[in-house]
């Protein structure tokens, strides 16, 4: 049985450095592997793209598409997880069910822009204050006995047909 003082890596695991320009005898002395003269043999050079003043790939290629920066980011979580963090005894369902008690339940990792159920099979009648939900939700939480509340405006919340 071996104690926390004599755990070390496993033989040639870490690697140490090469030290450049260190003399001829090591193997990578005088130029230290940046080759002789020219441009890429100083120091402060950086040249990624470059194509020797041929318009370089990226550049010749076309942009397509675009990042909408008004997206809102949804956590999506379906009712068959809600249900399982119920029966768990995660949720209460007696209380609303809202983005935070969703947090603090672990079925979600953390809060984004706000939470979009998903349908799935629920069994216990609950009362949920979400940001959108899918008409397969809402119908599934009407006929499970639950209740569902939604932002005043959807579109205050940024939202858009699903």
């Amino acid at each position: 049985m071996s104690s926390l003082k004599d755990i070390k890596d496993n033989e040639g695991a870490r690697k140490s450095r090469m030290r450049v320009g260190r003399g001829i005898g090591s193997g990578k002395g005088k130029t230290g592997g940046r080759g002789v003269k020219g441009q890429t043999s100083r120091t402060g050079v950086a040249i990624k793209g470059f194509e020797g003043g041929q318009m370089p790939i990226h550049r010749r290629l076309p942009k397509r598409g675009f990042h909408n920066i008004f997206a809102l980011d949804w956590n999506e979580v379906s009712l068959d997880r809600i249900q399982v963090a119920i029966d768990a005894g995660k949720l209460d369902a007696k209380a609303p069910i809202t983005q935070a008690a969703l947090v603090e339940a672990g079925v979600l990792r953390r809060a984004k822009d706000g939470v979009r159920v998903l349908g799935g099979e629920l069994k216990t009648k609950v009362t949920l204050e979400v940001a959108h939900a899918t008409k397969s939700a809402v119908a599934a939480i009407e006929k499970a006995g639950g209740t569902l509340t939604l932002p005043a405006s959807k579109a205050e919340a940024g939202e858009t047909a699903a």
